[in-house]
This record gives structure tokens, C-alpha cells and sequence, in this order.
């Protein structure tokens, strides 16, 4: 069963939808003007229910099949946020908000969910219930677990829930996916070096806090290389790195790092965040300075449940006739959220030859639309077949 038919038709007014998304991008929660019009086009659908506010910003509606002899209830979630980047496409739609672009494709997820609600609102050719979920702050806000804290998954009796992601690099169209732990978790880290400031001519009457924060920078290496299993995935990363005096002639006081550290299981996670903290104050200790860790747990790992990436992949090589095998991926994703309260599968899609997500020079492909709409479609059709 190939591309819908319906959605080669609708290609233009997806494509369009999707154009307007990227001409107004919105951060985190601040996604207003897209909820709204989420909201407004779900109405003119003619879905059987449409809530807003849910995680502040979300919607989700309710689509009802012909029939509903089965009792099911099943979620498909698309995110709805821009970045903070300054875009540098040159498209006629490029962004008309200056520091904010859509450079990781969620205009294209929004824009294909919707197209795949108004589809199923007019054949409703199903055998159960469909809600759409449409999140913000996917990027760093946590949107899903505001949304699961509002009790989405229990209000709507939500019984499994399926996401997806574009992936450039893929062929257009395309799908790939994996069972178990597929997205990192996701967490950030902050420290403050506290030494003792004086004179670069006189670095022994000081705690050179320079000194001490890079030994740290390095001795953090050693988490992935000496403290976790080799077969485990994490990475430590230090991504800044800021003095307290900018001045050629001044040891500084004090330094404060920032970085993130990314993991693939709970006990992976907890030893890198144990060791962490152990690693900053000893070493800090070495040199007679002090180091005030804050370790803040972000996204948790994203794990597709079994029998349900099966059954998407399945759908997925309906609609392209492939699925392959998807890598692990060390970046996050707060559709984990959501899969820990409920069985699901996320999958990626292709979106070819393009500038990697967070570039200011990515754009979602709009040819990989029909086959995003078609999955989403699909995966209703097949999962809750029409009696």
C-alpha cells in the first residue's frame, strides 16, 4: 500500500500550512499563533473535540472512527517549536522573526499531522478512537511531560502513542527505526571553580582557577574512558568555559563551566552523574580550590516499545516498501516523556540531502510530506482496522 493518493492532492495546502510555520516560528511555550491556528484548521476539520492549553501551549483533538467496537485509543504526537538560531537559508518563506527559525523540521511535523487529521476526519474509515497531540518546547522546555503532568495520556484514555522525526541524510520518504533505547537522555551540568585571584605576575600567591577548571575539563574524559562499560554509550561535554576577569593581567577568581552529558541507560546515567561530581571537587580539592557542582537530569532516555516498533516499521514498509534499521542516536527527545507513560514507537523519515537539523541553513524537504501523512495514516487504518 503505497503513498495516499489523498495526500498527493493535498500536497499544496500541507506544503502551504507548513510555509506559514516557517515564516512565524515560536520558542518553547511562546507557541501562541501556531496553536492557534493547530487549533482552528482541527475545527475546521470537523473533529469531534478540540482542547487547547494542555501543557500551556498544546492541543490535542479527538477523531472518532466509523465504528468503535474495538475500544482503542491511540495518540500521534507531532512538535510545534522553533529554535533560537538566526536563519541563513535565503528562502522566500525564511523567517520573518529575527533569532528564531524552524531549523529542526517541527513545521513539517506539525503541518504533516495536520494533514493526516483532516484526512481521517473525512474518511474516518477506522475502528476506534485517534488523538492528535500537538506539543510545544520539544527543544530543551519539556512540553510532553507538561502535557503528560496535565494528565493527557488518562483524560483521553490515550493507549499507545507514536511520534515521528524527519532525519536528513535519509532519502526523502524513507523510514528507519529501532526497539529499546533509541534517543539519549539528556541532561546539563554547571560548576563554579572557586580559587584565590591575584596578579598573573604572581601566580604562586594564588589558587589558579584556570588551571584547576582545565585539569577538570580533562579529567571528565575519563568518565567515558575509564569509569563506564566500553560496550555502554555516554558522552561528557564541556561547552563552556567562562572566567571571571577578562583582563590579560588577572588570574581569575573564579571559573564556571557549563556542558551536558548524554546516556543510553539508568545506570549509566547515574554512574556519569555520581562520578561527575566526584571527579570536579577532587580534582578542584588537588589544587586547594573549591567546586560547587549543579547537575540538572533533563530528558530521559527514549525507549521504543517492541511489539509497537514492529508494527511501524510494518506500516512504514507499506508506505515506502522499506524500514531499515535506524542508529542510536545521543541527542534527546521529550517524546521519551510520553513513552514512559505509555507503549509507543517514534520513528524518522527522510528528508535528503540536506543541512543537518540545528544549522541555520537546514529546511524541512516538503516531498518527504506524503509519506509522513501517509504513516500517520496508516498507522491508524491498520492499528484500528474498520469493522
Amino acid at each position: 500500500m503505497p503513498v495516499k493518493n489523498r495526500f498527493a492532492e493535498l500536497l499544496p495546502e500541507i506544503t502551504a500550512w507548513r510555509h506559514d510555520l516557517h515564516e512565524n516560528p515560536e520558542i518553547l511555550f511562546e507557541t501562541h499563533r501556531t496553536s492557534a491556528i493547530v487549533a482552528e484548521k482541527l475545527e475546521e476539520f470537523g473533529c469531534d473535540e478540540v482542547t487547547t492549553g494542555i501543557g500551556r501551549t498544546g492541543v490535542v483533538a479527538v477523531i472518532k472512527g466509523k465504528t468503535d467496537t474495538s475500544g482503542k485509543v491511540i495518540g500521534l504526537r507531532a512538535d510545534m517549536d522553533a529554535l533560537p538560531i538566526h536563519e541563513q537559508t535565503g528562502l522566500e518563506y525564511k523567517s520573518k522573526v529575527d533569532g528564531a527559525m524552524h531549523a529542526c523540521g517541527h513545521d513539517g511535523h506539525t503541518a504533516m499531522l495536520l494533514g493526516a487529521a483532516k484526512y481521517l476526519s473525512e474518511t474516518r474509515n477506522f475502528d476506534g478512537t485517534v488523538v492528535v497531540i500537538f506539543q510545544p518546547a520539544e527543544e530543551g522546555g519539556g512540553g510532553g511531560k507538561e502535557m503528560c503532568d496535565d494528565g493527557m495520556m488518562d483524560r483521553w484514555g490515550i493507549q499507545e502513542v507514536y511520534g515521528m522525526h524527519n532525519w536528513p541524510g535519509k532519502p526523502v520518504g524513507s523510514f528507519a527505526i529501532r526497539p529499546g533505547a533509541f534517543f539519549a537522555a539528556a541532561d546539563q551540568f554547571e560548576m563554579v571553580i572557586e580559587g584565590k585571584g591575584g596578579h598573573a605576575a604572581k601566580p604562586q600567591e594564588t589558587i589558579d582557577t584556570t588551571i584547576v577548571a582545565s585539569h577538570i575539563v580533562i579529567a571528565l574524559q575519563t568518565i567515558a574512558s575509564r569509569n563506564v562499560d566500553p560496550v555502554e554509550q555516554v558522552v561528557v561535554s564541556v561547552t563552556s568555559f567562562e572566567t571571571s576577569s577578562k583582563a590579560h593581567n588577572v588570574i581569575p577568581q573564579t571559573v564556571k563551566l557549563r556542558g551536558t552529558v548524554r546516556t543510553l541507560s539508568a545506570a549509566t546515567r547515574d554512574l556519569a552523574e555520581k562520578r561527575l561530581v566526584e571527579i570536579a571537587k577532587g580534582t578542584a580539592a588537588t589544587f586547594g580550590a573549591t567546586a560547587d557542582v549543579d547537575y540538572m537530569r533533563g530528558y530521559p532516555v527514549m525507549v521504543n516499545s517492541e511489539e509497537q516498533t514492529d508494527f511501524a516499521a510494518k506500516v512504514a514498509k507499506s508506505v515506502s516498501g522499506d524500514c531499515a534499521d535506524a542508529p542510536l542516536v545521543m541527542g534527546g527527545e521529550d517524546f521519551a516523556f510520553m513513552l514512559e507513560e505509555r507503549p509507543g514507537a517514534y520513528i524518522l523519515v527522510g528528508n535528503g540531502d540536506t543541512a543537518s537539523v540545528h544549522h541555520p541553513e537546514y529546511n524541512f524537504t516538503d516531498e518527504a510530506i506524503p509519506a509522513g501523512c501517509s504513516w500517520w495514516a496508516e498507522i491508524v487504518e491498520q492499528r484500528m482496522p474498520a469493522a
